[in-house]
């Protein structure tokens, strides 16, 4: 999916933690053949090359991660679409150029996204892409839903105590032996701009921003992350970071809050009474 996966756990003999992981690993990469698109080869590029072709019959973990994407679509009112792929594509092109897409490049990307045109049958289990052209991209929500995986895939090993980390986001188990929990830096948890040690367990922590990936552009800065509406990389240099119960929600849910204005946040946080969230946005 792009992005570096790292693996911590405790356990009282190394063979032990050495299968465990090793399962794990395997269950990430199984996931990221159904899930990424840097591989073309991918069940979501099948999906996506089908097109404008009718309903497509998808894999369970497929499905799964679709639905949601489509639930926070709606719930966003589009600031978090996995249907901006095309859009994806061009910004991943000007941050190795260093050059601003064309207003026609944009006009044409935006042309084939958006999550209206991506039509779900639970009974079927099938997706539809409207639009030839399409493309679906799970950067804001696929690692997180592998994180939670491999960390139930260790827990099967009977390893409780585990730490996964994909993109900068993390996914905690139990606590680490004579501890209360993992010591972790929180960005803007003490207030914007300010970070603060926490102890967690059993969460998930998900961070969005430009704080890594981003471009700079004739002095504007552009982050990874497009804004489906406009077709452009934001560049209000807004970063949130969300603490929830696990990846799958935590990991979408900052990427839509750094698209989203205060109230749009506000109504979208409403939803998820139990998530803790913190967000910076640049004078």
């Amino acid at each position: 999916m792009g992005i570096d996966a790292r693996i911590v756990v405790y356990a009282t003999r190394k063979e032990d933690a050495d299968k465990a992981v090793e399962a794990a690993y395997k269950k990430i990469a199984a996931l990221e053949q159904i899930m990424s698109d840097y591989r073309a080869e991918s069940e979501l590029m099948r999906l996506c090359r089908q097109s404008g072709s009718g309903p497509v019959k998808v894999s369970p973990e497929l499905y799964e991660v679709l639905n949601f994407a489509k639930v926070l679509s709606i719930r966003t009112n589009g600031a978090f679409d996995v249907t901006v792929g095309p859009l994806v594509q061009i910004w991943r092109k000007a941050r190795k150029d260093k050059v601003l897409p064309s207003l026609d490049e944009i006009k044409k990307a935006r042309a084939a996204v958006g999550y209206q045109n991506m039509v779900l049958n639970a009974k079927d289990r099938t997706v539809e892409l409207k639009v030839p052209g399409m493309r679906l991209d799970l950067g804001g929500i696929a690692k997180g839903h592998a994180a939670d995986a491999a960390l139930r895939t260790i827990q099967s090993y009977g390893l409780s105590s585990a730490l996964i980390e994909m993109g900068g986001d993390l996914r905690l188990g139990e606590a680490p032996p004579e501890s209360d929990g993992w010591k972790i830096t929180v960005p803007n948890a003490a207030g914007p701009g300010v970070s603060a040690e926490m102890v967690l367990k059993n969460c998930s922590l998900a961070s969005s921003g430009d704080t890594e990936q981003f471009v700079e552009i004739n002095g504007t800065r552009y982050s990874h992350v497009v804004d489906p509406k406009t077709g452009y990389g934001l560049s209000s240099r807004v970063q949130a970071s969300v603490i929830g119960r696990n990846g799958f929600i935590t990991d979408p849910i900052s990427t839509a809050l750094t698209v989203l204005d205060e109230a749009g946040r506000e109504r979208l946080l409403r939803f998820y009474p139990g998530i803790k969230a913190f967000v910076k946005v640049a004078p």
